[in-house]
């Protein structure tokens, strides 16, 4: 079982920026892929951003050009930079980590964006 902790979320207004961590207990090589996602009250969870194995990056059309996701393998971490930050970025924030036939899922991190 692959154990994951976000960190870094808070409160920033329009315009700032946040840095979202999400730690794994094991080698990031050991996992397909890393995600983040976000949710809202009364909405379904979405696929903000993605990170394959390989290296491969994929983005939602509503944060691309400003959020980029990111690892660092020698800490078993993969990061969310957000910038540009508007308030419909208001959410919690979830990491997620594939190793199929199991997604294993973090306890989230608030994100409050203020106009």
């Amino acid at each position: 079982q692959v154990h994951v902790v976000e960190s870094g979320g808070g409160l920033v207004q329009a315009g700032g920026s946040l840095r979202l961590s999400c730690a794994a207990s094991e080698s990031i090589f050991s996992i397909n892929a890393m995600d983040w996602y976000r949710q809202v009250p009364g909405k379904q969870r979405e696929l903000v951003a993605s990170i394959t194995y390989g290296g491969t990056t994929n983005y939602a059309d509503s944060v691309k050009g400003r959020f980029t996701i990111s690892r660092d393998i020698a800490e078993n971490t993969v990061y969310l930079r957000m910038n540009s930050l508007k308030p419909e970025d208001t959410a919690v924030y979830y990491c997620a980590a594939h190793r199929p036939p199991f997604v294993y899922w973090g306890q989230g991190t608030q994100v409050t964006v203020s106009s």
